[in-house]
């Protein structure tokens, strides 16, 4: 009876080890554990007005960085935000150097196929950048043959631009694209279109340059590690952000209201269903 005992004894260990170590070993798997466990959520970002980019005292703002913040709130965590080469985007994230990437990130394939994405949240183009003196001789995709393009590393302008053979060279960020045709040093500059309206013509820092044509039309997500749960995580916190009118209010402080995606519409499209049905 006692060797019964002992070996039933042993069995119920040998189970309640494996339930252990099972649950162990998805605790291991789940980045929404690993975040709160830490305690701060890591953004990985470049300097891109109006999604992240610094204000007068030196704090990330913009419409990414504000609802990254709230996002890290809603998981009892803080946020810390970090410059990255875009380039190596999915080399920080499976390094662990970064949680997720936040940054007006196009859900190309090679994103999808590469990172564990959010819902599309925004929508944005490729569009391109001249001198404001030139822009007439490049109203169409034919005239910028021989044009000499600047555009951020690993990005969806320089991609377009290879899709279109035309000739490019890879800077560090859009930011630098800009500077390069205001320098001279570039003829164009291909950014995305969201960027170009906080940053190019009247009133900001490049009043010499434009805008001409758009190449694409694309949408914005967020980059996990490839099979995080953080990515259902925020896909939640946006639909109650949305439903609760708190992105609207954000994207307004930016001015991309119109750009915002909110279930399978824009705003500029429940606006315009909005006025049909009144009509």
């Amino acid at each position: 009876m006692k060797k019964r005992m002992i070996a039933l004894l042993a069995a119920v260990l040998t189970l309640s080890s494996a339930v252990c170590m099972t649950a162990s070993a998805n605790d291991a798997e789940s980045d929404l554990a690993y975040v709160q466990e830490k305690g701060t959520l890591v953004v990985g970002i470049t300097n891109f007005e109006p999604m992240d980019y610094l204000d007068a005292d030196g704090e990330w703002i913009g419409f990414d960085a504000d609802m990254a913040k709230a996002f890290a709130e809603s998981l009892g965590v803080d946020v810390e935000f970090v410059e990255i080469d875009w380039d190596n985007k999915v080399l920080e994230l499976d390094g662990k150097t970064i949680d997720c990437v936040w940054n007006g990130m196009t859900l190309t394939d090679e994103v999808t196929s590469a990172m564990e994405c959010s819902d599309a949240y925004c929508k944005n183009a490729q569009i391109v950048v001249v001198p404001a003196a030139a822009a007439e001789d490049y109203q169409t995709v034919e005239s910028l043959a021989d044009l000499n393009f600047a555009a951020e590393a690993g990005s969806a302008g320089e991609a377009e631009l290879e899709a279109l053979d035309l000739n490019v060279t890879p800077v560090k960020a859009q930011a630098d694209a800009l500077m390069e045709v205001s320098a001279g040093t570039s003829d164009a500059a291909v950014i995305d279109s969201l960027m170009a309206a906080a940053m190019v013509g009247e009133g900001t820092s490049y009043e010499d340059l434009t805008t001409t044509i758009e190449l694409n039309s694309e949408e914005y997500g967020v980059g996990f590690r490839k099979g995080s749960d953080l990515a259902q995580e925020l896909n939640k916190f946006f639909e109650e952000s949305y439903q609760s009118g708190d992105t609207m209010k954000v994207a307004e402080l930016y001015g991309l209201q119109l750009a915002i995606i909110g279930g399978t519409q824009t705003e500029a499209e429940a606006e315009t269903e909005t006025e049909a049905q009144t009509e």
